[in-house]
C-alpha cells in the first residue's frame, strides 16, 4: 500500500518571507543570444576573455579555463541579494544566491577563457547565469593578484527586478537557510561551499562568514 505524500514543513511566521515576487519567466533563446551578442559587442573574437567569479563560479566554473587567479574588483561588493526560485529554492520558498551590488569591493577568481572555441562555453554560461535576466553582464576593471589589470566579464545585480532582495534581516536569512532548496540543492549548501572556497583560495569573506555563523541554525 502506498504511503500518503507528506506535506511540506510548516514554517514559523517570519516577517518578509516568503517574499511576493509575482510571475517570472525564463528568457527565450533569442533573448539570451541577443544579450550575449550585446555583451560581446566590443570583443574582437581573437583575444582571450576574462571572467570574474565571485560565487559558485569559484568552485564550479563549468567551463575550461586557460588561467585562474585571485583578483579584486572595486565599486561592487558580494552579498545575498537575489531570490532564487529554481536553482536554490522554489516559488513557494525562494532561496538566496549571491550577486554583485553597488559599493565597496569584492575579491574573487578571474578566469581566462581562450578565444578559440569560446562561444559554446559562453552560450552555456549565459543559460546558467542569465536564464531569468536578473543580472546585468558588465565588463569590470579587475586587478589580478600578480598586479595585472584586465577587463573581466561579471554578472551584476539589476536592482529594478522583483527578485532583488535589498537588505535582509538575519531572521529572514535564517529562515531561508533552514528551508530553501531547489534544482541544484539548498541555499545553505550554496553559501557554505562559497565560504569554504573563498577561504581555501586565501581570500575569506569575513562578512559572509559572520552571516553564515549567525544564521545557519
Amino acid at each position: 500500500m502506498s504511503q500518503p505524500l507528506s506535506s511540506p514543513p510548516t514554517l514559523p511566521p517570519c516577517p518578509g518571507y516568503p517574499p511576493s515576487l509575482g510571475e517570472s519567466r525564463l528568457l527565450t533563446d533569442d533573448e539570451l543570444r541577443a544579450s550575449l551578442n550585446a555583451s560581446l559587442n566590443g570583443w574582437d573574437g581573437t583575444s582571450d576573455l576574462w571572467l570574474f567569479g565571485y560565487g559558485s563560479l569559484i568552485w564550479n566554473p563549468g567551463l575550461p579555463t586557460a588561467e585562474a587567479m585571485r583578483s579584486r574588483v572595486h565599486g561592487y561588493h558580494r552579498g545575498l541579494y537575489l531570490w532564487s526560485r529554481v536553482n536554490r529554492g522554489t516559488p513557494e520558498q525562494p532561496g538566496l544566491v549571491l550577486a554583485l551590488d553597488r559599493g565597496g569591493s569584492c575579491s574573487g577568481i578571474a578566469f581566462r577563457l581562450a578565444a578559440d572555441g569560446a562561444m559554446p562555453h559562453l552560450e552555456a554560461l549565459w543559460r546558467r547565469e542569465m536564464a531569468m535576466g536578473s543580472y546585468r553582464p558588465a565588463w569590470l576593471p579587475c586587478v589580478l593578484a600578480d598586479g595585472r589589470r584586465v577587463a573581466a566579464l561579471a554578472f551584476v545585480m539589476r536592482r529594478e527586478v522583483p527578485s532583488y532582495t535589498g537588505k535582509l534581516s538575519d531572521e529572514v536569512v535564517r529562515t531561508v537557510l533552514g528551508c530553501a532548496s531547489g534544482r541544484y540543492g539548498t541555499t545553505l549548501d550554496y553559501v557554505s561551499r562559497t565560504v569554504e572556497a573563498l577561504r581555501a583560495s586565501g581570500m575569506p569573506d569575513r562578512a559572509l562568514e559572520a552571516l553564515l555563523a549567525r544564521c545557519r541554525g
